[in-house]
């Protein structure tokens, strides 16, 4: 699969708003084929970064997912509200699905 992390400094007279400024964009992806994820988070230390976790199940689908309409739509609507260009992280890893933290399992009582 393909790995994506990117990390989007919004300006902050935006930060509030960008699950729903996003909102049509992450339906749209989620909606995909190919989408494996595509999930948002606010950071704890910077309320004006939002960092997005999102998986392709293939080069396939992550061109498809980048040639997308609702992609280049996103590419003209979101970058006004941000405050620097998003930093990004990509790689193609061997596996299609979350592994466990076995470090952390979680152990239930019977």
């Amino acid at each position: 699969m393909i790995f994506i992390t990117a990390k989007f400094r919004v300006l902050p007279e935006h930060a509030d708003d960008w699950p729903a400024i996003t909102r049509d964009f992450t339906a749209a992806t989620r909606a995909e084929p190919g989408c494996l994820w595509f999930d948002w988070s606010r950071s704890l230390d910077d309320p004006n970064e939002y960092v997005l976790v999102e998986a392709f199940r293939d080069d396939e689908a992550g061109a498809a997912h980048v040639q997308s309409d609702h992609f280049k739509q996103a590419q003209q609507t979101l970058p006004p509200h941000l405050a620097e260009t998003p930093r990004i992280v990509n790689t193609t890893i061997a596996q299609d699905d979350w592994s466990e933290l076995g470090e952390m399992a979680v152990k239930h009582s019977a």
